[in-house]
């Protein structure tokens, strides 16, 4: 493990485009700041472990099925505006069909 000592507002590079700032210090503890791509899942360790057992467990119950549900790519961190734009295109093709649909009848 690689310790470091560093102050508020000062920075920890990871790789090319990872940042850990120290934003405040109050007592024992430490707040961070963290800035990372998107696609790049940023979890306290507590969840990212209560993640894991959930999928684990999943997986447990689910050994040689295929549903549906399963064939769904897992929703990505900062990618909700997109699947609103997709939502609300495929809205307006729909009512642009129905709309066709009432005027040739």
């Amino acid at each position: 493990m690689l310790v470091l000592s560093r102050h508020r507002d000062e920075t920890i590079i990871i790789g090319d485009d990872i940042e850990l700032t120290v934003v405040d210090i109050r007592g024992d503890k430490v707040r961070l700041g963290i800035k990372a791509p998107s696609h790049i899942a940023v979890h306290r360790k507590e969840v990212y472990d209560a993640i894991k057992r959930e999928n684990e467990r999943a997986a447990e119950l689910n050994k040689g099925q295929v549903t549906p549900a399963m064939s769904v790519p897992p929703r990505l961190p900062g990618r909700s505006s997109q699947n609103r734009q997709s939502i609300s295109t495929s809205v307006r093709l729909t009512d642009k069909n129905n709309q066709a649909k009432r005027e040739s009848a």
